[in-house]
This record gives C-alpha cells, sequence and structure tokens, in this order.
C-alpha cells in the first residue's frame, strides 16, 4: 500500500510511516522485515519512476530554492496538493536519523536485505561521507554480484547528493575491470555516467554491447534502481542505456492498440 501511495505520487501518508517501518526492517526475527525495508525509503525519492537519463537517473534535489518559482522547490506539488518536498525531506530526515541501526544491514546474511538497506541508506544526508565510506567498505568484502551492483548504485547516488571527486575516479576504474562481474560493470558504467559529463569512450559502449543481454537487464531489475528505471515494458537498465547512450531514440510505445489502425 504504502508503495502505491509513493507510485501514484501521494508521499504525504507514506512519509509518516517511515519511523515505525525502521525498527521493523532492523528487527532481525521480524518476519516482515524484507517488506518494511524494501518500502522504507520510497517516500524518500520524488519523481523517479521511470526516470532514467543521466541528468536525472541518482540524483537528490537537495537545494529547495533551485527551481522554485512556486514556493515549492523543484519537487513541485503532490497530488493531493501536499508541497512534495515537504514528505520527501520528512522522510530522508527520518532514516538520516537511524542510519547507525541501518548500517549494519549492509553484513546481514540475506543478500536481498543487502540490497534494499544500501537502497534506503542511499537517501541519507551524509555530508560527512559516512555512509560512502561504508559502502565502499562493503563492497571490498562483497561476494554477490548483485549485490556488488547495488553498493556500487547507492554510492554513486549518495556522491550526486555530497561531491565526492575521488568516487568518481573509482568509478571510472569499475567498469573497465576484468576481474569484475558483469552486473557490476554495468552498474559502475551507469554510476560514472551519472557522477561526470565526460563524453562516453568507446570502451564503456563496448562493455555494456558486450554485458547488457536481455536476460541480464531482467535479472538486473532485482535492483531497486533499475526497477524504478523501468517503463513502457522495457527493464530499467535497457532505458538507463537507451536514455544516456542513445537520447535520440524514441521511447518504446506498449500500448496493443497504437498501430492497429
Amino acid at each position: 500500500m504504502l508503495g502505491g501511495l509513493c507510485a501514484n505520487d501521494s508521499r504525504a501518508a507514506a512519509a509518516l510511516a517511515v519511523p515505525f517501518l525502521i525498527p521493523i526492517a532492523t528487527h532481525a526475527h521480524h518476519p516482515h522485515r524484507a517488506a518494511a525495508l524494501g518500502v522504507l525509503s520510497a517516500p524518500a525519492r520524488a519523481r523517479h519512476f521511470g526516470v532514467a537519463s543521466r541528468d536525472e537517473l541518482l540524483l537528490h534535489r537537495t537545494d529547495p530554492r533551485r527551481h522554485a518559482p512556486d514556493g515549492y522547490d523543484d519537487y513541485g506539488v503532490e497530488v493531493t496538493g501536499y508541497p512534495a518536498g515537504w514528505s520527501v525531506a520528512a522522510a530522508r530526515a527520518a532514516i538520516t536519523a537511524e542510519t547507525p541501526v541501518l548500517l549494519p544491514l549492509l553484513n546481514d546474511s540475506d543478500p536481498t536485505i543487502r540490497i534494499d538497506a544500501a537502497y534506503a541508506l542511499a537517501t541519507v544526508a551524509d555530508p560527512d561521507h559516512t555512509v560512502r565510506t561504508a559502502l565502499a567498505t562493503r563492497f571490498a568484502t562483497e561476494h554477490d554480484a548483485m549485490v556488488r551492483a547495488a553498493l556500487l548504485l547507492a554510492a554513486a547516488e549518495t556522491t550526486r547528493a555530497h561531491a565526492h571527486p575521488p568516487t568518481a575516479c573509482w568509478f571510472r576504474e569499475r567498469w573497465p575491470d576484468r576481474t569484475e562481474d558483469p552486473e557490476v560493470r554495468l552498474a559502475a558504467a551507469i554510476g560514472w555516467l551519472c557522477l561526470t559529463d565526460e563524453p562516453a569512450p568507446e570502451a564503456l559502449h563496448q562493455t555494456i554491447d558486450t554485458f547488457a543481454t536481455d536476460e541480464r537487464a531482467h535479472a538486473m531489475e532485482a535492483l531497486p534502481w533499475m526497477n524504478a528505471a523501468a517503463g513502457s515494458g522495457e527493464p530499467g537498465l535497457r532505458r538507463c542505456i537507451r536514455c544516456m547512450l542513445h537520447p535520440e531514440e524514441p521511447e518504446p510505445c506498449d500500448d496493443p492498440w497504437a498501430f492497429s489502425l
């Protein structure tokens, strides 16, 4: 239900649930902790469903004065009429306050929990780079390819909010690394594209062309960033690649009646 509210741009009510979801998500034996953690950070992100462009993916809007001619900051207004930025700020504040209890989830025995923990922690206000450091530390010991990809996307997201030039350089070393799993190299490529405005080099195009198969694109829907980026029947990974590297290509159409006339 809370996920549906966020998908329908009604985060005000969902944001109020975040402080109550955190104790459930961090309770090692609670039967619904995975579900609670999975939806925990949905209110902390605005307008991210179907967003896959280089300019907007993984982007935190942190300046309430930016693009704010109506006084509601650049998040705009929810369908309920409530300022969306207020909901997002409240959810992020609640998650930030509980960073110390969420960080240990990066070491949980369940890979899904580790992925969703990284997704939640990516929304934390992190000016001191505490979360970014924890993500990099876990990455150094993580063996699951999909979790490693999640850690990279989380690190890129928090770095977009709190600039850290060495992290962009670190990403630049990840996607050409032949010792890394394909999922990790693809996540690193996407993260690097979001952290820099440099033209994509030919080697990056080759990496993506080699590893971004349809099968892998569907498998990477297990990453909440890719799941959210999906749209019009297009997997999130494919949508990111098209929007970031081939923005001139038209949006795919999944309307079965579009060409019936």
